[in-house]
């Protein structure tokens, strides 16, 4: 993974820094009380502020219903908000993994291509190399061949360029992971229809359609000889290169732009499954848990309002509330609010502030973690991004105090759909003889957004309890979309066949 998991006990070393966040907000609300001018701004972020609260008791009971809905995935299709979708890996990377692999992974505007040449134990990933290309966007709308030909075409152009560290043994066919982070119904390891298009794609021609067939047709035009040997997620990904470089990963989270997670299931466990079971006995399931929700959950009008407007309205709703591509919106939805009911930002509302996503996470992040006396770099992102130029102290501080409120409700839930999981397949206890759940991380706002990963692993601590969370660990794995996806190419190939049966 390249990075070093941090456990639960480590990072909340950080709880005295977050308390005396806590106290100095308590000072700005006093504050603002003493002052009329300031009253309708404390009723606005105290309403917020409330309506946000996400005390121990609340979580559990979100956790309980993420482990109640899986429960209800797994029995029939359609029978939860959760997919619970089979993916049909019932063998992840042991690291005993030889050879030559590539991956595609397709989940944007960018797509990637990736060889690794695997080692075995002693090796690992001996080397890899990849390069990332843009989709023109009138392929985006156009026609599937047209859309796969391109992509085919730089796979082609990729697999040329490979140099003579890579080894593909004679007689041997070049074998791909596949990574497609749209919404798939998968039938076997290397096929899956599309259900619909979404980040701006919009190609008729393609759903319903088998994407890997697609692909091969694409790449056979090409004269390119490759075989997909695996049809993955990013989640799914981030999971098997967890697996790969630590035995005890059970279980795999993304959150970034949007979020997932998928997990190892005991193939018996998963009622709705009528094939024959996996001779590994496992079946990694795909949970697309951004579709959960629960009257548990702690909503705002902001939030209401928001889905409303979305392009999705009613789905979607926990990815809604903690990932990415929603905070730095539900941010500019309280700021919009103070500049129209309470003058924040004076007598009249910056036009900027109206533009929906205008304000993004990153930007909220940046201005979160300002610890400039004067609160610097938060009066500069507010003047650049929305417009408004000089800003007061007070006024930078309840931003910051704004900021808080929604980032650490969004990480504490998350951190309660962990422990759903970890309830789930019994991990939410301490493991005797000194055993490790370890729960492999990937996405750009746990990686950069401090706050709110720091706030994830200290509520992990504080509902799973110092003993049990002294074995769960949160380990960041960088690339798993990518690197991942081969890993899965190797654990799926076609040449391990004769020595499975």
């Amino acid at each position: 993974m390249g990075k070093v998991g941090v456990t639960t006990a480590v990072v909340c070393a950080a709880a005295a820094a977050a308390a005396a966040c806590a106290v100095t907000a308590l000072v700005v609300r006093n504050r603002m009380r003493n002052s009329g001018k300031w009253a309708p701004v404390a009723a606005v972020v105290k309403e917020l502020e409330e309506r946000c609260a996400t005390p121990v008791g609340k979580l559990r009971q979100v956790a309980d219903a993420m482990t109640v809905e899986m429960h209800a995935g797994l029995a029939s299709e359609g029978g939860s908000k959760l997919k619970m979708l089979i993916s049909y890996v019932d063998n992840l990377p042991t690291g005993d993994e030889t050879g030559l692999f590539y991956a595609l992974d397709l989940g944007g505007t960018n797509f990637r291509v990736l060889r690794v040449q695997l080692g075995g134990k002693e090796g690992r990933v001996a080397k890899h190399e990849f390069e990332e290309v843009s989709i023109p966007p009138h392929l985006m709308v156009g026609g599937s061949d047209e859309l796969f030909d391109f992509i085919a075409s730089a796979l082609a152009k990729f697999v040329a360029s490979e140099g003579e560290d890579f080894h593909l043994p004679v007689g041997r066919q070049r074998e791909l992971g596949f990574t497609f982070s749209f919404p798939v119904r998968q039938v076997s390891i290397a096929s899956g229809t599309l259900i619909k298009w979404t980040k701006g794609f919009n190609i008729d021609g393609t759903v319903g359609e088998d994407v890997v067939a697609e692909l091969t047709r694409a790449m056979e035009r090409q004269g390119l000889d490759m075989r997909v040997s695996a049809l993955v997620n990013d989640t799914i990904g981030t999971l098997a290169g967890g697996r790969y470089y630590d035995n005890d990963v059970v279980a795999a989270v993304i959150l970034g732009t949007g979020t997932n997670a998928a997990y190892v299931e005991r193939a018996h466990a998963i009622p709705k499954w009528h094939g024959l079971l996996p001779k590994s006995g496992e079946m990694v399931i795909n949970m697309e848990w951004g579709n959960f929700r629960s009257s548990h959950l702690p909503t705002t009008d902001y939030d209401q309002a928001l889905d409303n407007e979305s392009l999705n309205p009613g789905e979607q709703i926990f990815e809604k509330l903690i990932s990415g591509m929603y905070l730095g919106e539900i941010l500019r939805r309280v700021l919009l609010r103070l500049a129209k009911e309470a003058s924040f930002f004076g007598d009249s509302v910056p036009p900027k502030l109206e533009v929906p996503f205008i304000l993004r996470t990153p930007v909220m992040s940046t201005m979160h973690h300002d610890t400039s006396p004067d609160l610097k770099v938060v009066g500069t992102k507010l003047n650049e991004v929305l417009g408004i130029p000089d800003t007061s102290l007070k006024t930078r501080k309840v931003v910051i105090q704004v900021c808080d409120i929604v980032a650490k409700r969004g990480a504490r839930l998350a951190a309660a759909g962990i422990v759903g999981v970890l309830k789930k397949i019994g991990r939410d206890n301490a493991v005797k003889d000194g055993g490790r759940t370890v729960i492999a991380m990937d996405g750009g706002l746990y990686e950069h957004y401090t706050i709110f990963s720091e706030c994830l692993q200290c509520t992990l601590k504080e509902m799973l309890g110092d003993e049990a969370s002294s074995s769960v660990v949160v380990k960041l794995a960088s690339d798993g979309s990518g690197i991942g996806a081969a890993l899965l190419a190797a654990s799926h190939s076609q040449y391990l066949q004769p020595v499975l049966s």
